[in-house]
């Protein structure tokens, strides 16, 4: 902190019951943290507690505005690492965040749309899961509110993620992926909300 350094963000992915299933690390170069911090490229290597790689996210630089709808971010999530399971792409929409979930074939699978403010001071922000024709929603994934300090003065945040049970597992891993996502692109600056 007294540099100004921003070190590379790690995780932990937890069950409903709390019990930590895998532990995620972010790839990429302090350069690509410091200059272009939210908007940066990275390789999240995700691994089970035995410490085995089981998902691979990877993220190439890409732009972050509504203004430019012709470069916007993409993706790719592998489970195994080098066998691709899925991408998640972001749709363009001048008032909500909007992305896609495709299956390996890069065909459409589930749409994800955000809410109009994604703030979330003192409440959760949730990003509707729904199906292809976007009128049912299947889940969600949400950031819980952790209080004024903690979402102020730190980098910290818990997020959720709620599906169906019997969705393809291989979709759930690029679930996975659209949280990182989502958490890098609206809510990665914790100053930025208020």
């Amino acid at each position: 902190a007294i540099l100004g350094t921003e070190t590379s963000s790690k995780y932990e992915i937890k069950d409903h019951l709390g019990r930590r299933v895998y532990f995620a690390v972010e790839e990429n170069g302090c350069f690509d943290r410091k200059l272009c911090s939210p908007l940066r490229a990275f390789t999240m290597r995700i691994a089970d507690p035995a410490g085995r790689e089981v998902i691979r996210v990877i993220r190439p630089l890409r732009c972050n505005s509504c203004c430019f709808p012709c470069f916007l971010q993409e993706l790719e999530v592998q489970s195994p690492p080098g066998t691709i399971a899925g991408y998640v792409v972001q749709n363009w929409d001048p008032f909500l965040p909007k992305f896609t979930i495709q299956n390996e074939s890069k065909e459409d699978v589930l749409k994800i749309i955000g809410p109009y403010a994604t703030c979330g001071c003192f409440e959760d922000v949730d990003f509707e899961v729904k199906a292809l024709n976007e009128m049912t929603t299947i889940g969600k994934i949400s950031k819980y509110w952790s209080g004024f300090v903690n979402d102020v003065f730190t980098n910290t945040a818990n997020f959720g993620i709620q599906v169906p049970v019997d969705l393809d597992v291989r979709i759930k891993a690029v679930m996975i992926g659209a949280c990182f996502l989502i958490d890098l692109m609206f809510f990665e600056n914790s100053l930025d909300g208020l």
